[in-house]
């Protein structure tokens, strides 16, 4: 495994005189930067120290707000450490195929701006000398739709005595999402966690009995109350309880800032702290808390960015390596 060791780096626009931009349609490798890596001599570094030839690509559904994208990098030789920042996050590299490729995964919040987003490839080579490369990503706009629903008044204008209550639980959520857990426990594939339909209400801008709220950041999938809900891949169970809005919750912790969150459960069968592998029931469909009806809400965060799940399965379907 190769270890993430670069310094946080604001993103920037990209000087396209410098650097020119190649784009292409989705579900290909949407651009090709090969940069020559001039390796700058550490302290202990020898004179002879060799330059890294870095082959930068990605692939994507899309370059859309929500959206993960897979950033691989191809180093000349094994590199001693490799690591990159993309909106503000630490990517971590794995290996992805062919010998010196690696993949880290990128999240594109769904409320990040459009326009040129830059990813800061670094790299230290086994004589101790660094290298580095600047990767555009060229986020374009998306129109969501908005979803108006009926539900609960206590859920639109909640009694006075449950505010605090609310608040507390919103902080437990928001203090979750930054960590990126060293270990990585996912691996290949990820399974759709029940077998009904999903729709694509990801992003959609939400509207409760009239008043607007925040948007939709999950995939809704249609199923039954008691279905049996598998967790998509391997992790540890960081959160399991009941939420004011959520009702009862499970969240999962797939290691390198990757996090499953199911809602509106019937029922949980973990606990806190539980490891879970691929497949296994975590809890049942319901419809507790602000639902119109019984299904599973599923969210992911990537690096805290809310991202669609519909994306991950897409990129990493179920049966897939690594």
């Amino acid at each position: 495994m190769v270890k993430a060791r670069v310094a946080q780096r604001p993103a920037r626009r990209q000087d396209r005189a410098a650097r020119p931009r190649i784009r292409a349609t989705a579900w290909c490798v949407c651009a090709v930067v090969t940069a020559l890596l001039t390796g700058v001599p550490a302290a202990s570094a020898g004179q002879g120290a060799a330059d890294l030839i870095v082959n930068v690509t990605h692939r994507a559904r899309a370059l859309h707000p929500g959206e993960i994208v897979v950033l691989n990098v191809r180093t000349a030789e094994a590199p001693a450490a490799l690591g990159a920042t993309a909106f503000g996050a630490e990517l971590r590299f794995f290996p992805a195929g062919p010998a010196n490729v690696w993949a880290a995964l990128v999240g594109i919040d769904l409320e990040v701006e459009p326009g040129e987003h830059v990813v800061a490839v670094r790299a230290t080579a086994v004589d101790g000398s660094l290298a580095g490369t600047d990767y555009t990503l060229a986020v374009e706009p998306k129109q969501f739709a908005t979803r108006r629903l009926r539900v609960e008044p206590r859920y639109v204008d909640p009694p006075p005595e449950v505010v605090e209550r609310i608040l507390r639980e919103r902080d437990q959520q928001a203090a979750l999402f930054p960590v990126s857990t060293a270990v990585r426990y996912w691996r290949g594939g990820f399974l759709r966690p029940v077998p009904g339909r999903a729709n694509s209400a990801f992003g959609r801008r939400s509207v409760f009995n009239g008043q607007p709220r925040s948007p939709h950041s999950g995939a809704d999938f249609l199923s039954g109350t008691g279905t049996p809900i598998a967790a998509p891949n391997d992790g540890v169970v960081v959160l399991a309880t009941d939420l004011y809005f959520s009702g009862n919750v499970v969240i999962i912790d797939h290691g390198w800032g990757l996090y499953s969150y199911f809602a509106h459960l019937s029922a949980i069968d973990v606990a806190e702290g539980d490891r879970v592998r691929k497949g296994m029931v975590v809890g049942k469909v319901g419809a507790t808390g602000r639902v119109t009806g019984p299904h599973l809400h599923w969210t992911v965060r990537l690096n805290n960015a809310r991202v669609d799940p519909l994306s991950l399965l897409e990129l990493f379907p179920p049966g897939g390596g690594r």
